[in-house]
């Protein structure tokens, strides 16, 4: 593959919806070395950041219509507040996360700048990934 690899980063406020919202700094982030996932940082400054890995049409399909299930699941709410809803699950709990639909389209616009839609497979070799999982030498 002679293409060289970028990353993006992008800053984002997402509100924790748990009573009154709750202002919550985010960093979404793309890398062509991974280019059907988007990681989500929340807290990316902090002592206590947790990280979220989504695949990146997931995050597409969540901003027209109820998209995912199980542990990530995503929906738009179009009322007077336009709004993503973001619901991560765990055995610990869930929480639930309101994003301005607009910076989820300019993150993925620029995701889809570096690599189109349906060309992540000419940036991952899944040949090459399988045998780094079953390579025994290690």
């Amino acid at each position: 593959m002679s293409r060289e690899h970028s990353e993006i980063r992008s800053a984002a406020m997402f509100d924790l919806l748990a009573g009154s919202p709750v202002a919550v700094e985010v960093e979404l982030s793309y890398s062509t070395r991974d280019p059907y996932a988007v990681r989500v940082l929340f807290n990316p400054y902090g002592d206590q950041s947790v990280e979220w890995i989504l695949a990146r049409d997931l995050l597409a399909d969540g901003l027209l219509a109820e998209a995912g299930e199980g542990d990530v699941r995503i929906w738009p709410v179009m009322d007077e507040l336009d709004v993503v809803v973001l619901e991560f699950s765990t055995p610990a709990g869930q929480a639930r996360f309101g994003v301005d639909p607009e910076d989820l389209v300019d993150f993925l616009n620029e995701t889809y700048e570096v690599v189109a839609p349906d060309e992540e497979p000419l940036w991952f070799d899944f040949d090459q990934e399988l045998s780094l999982l079953t390579d025994t030498t290690k």
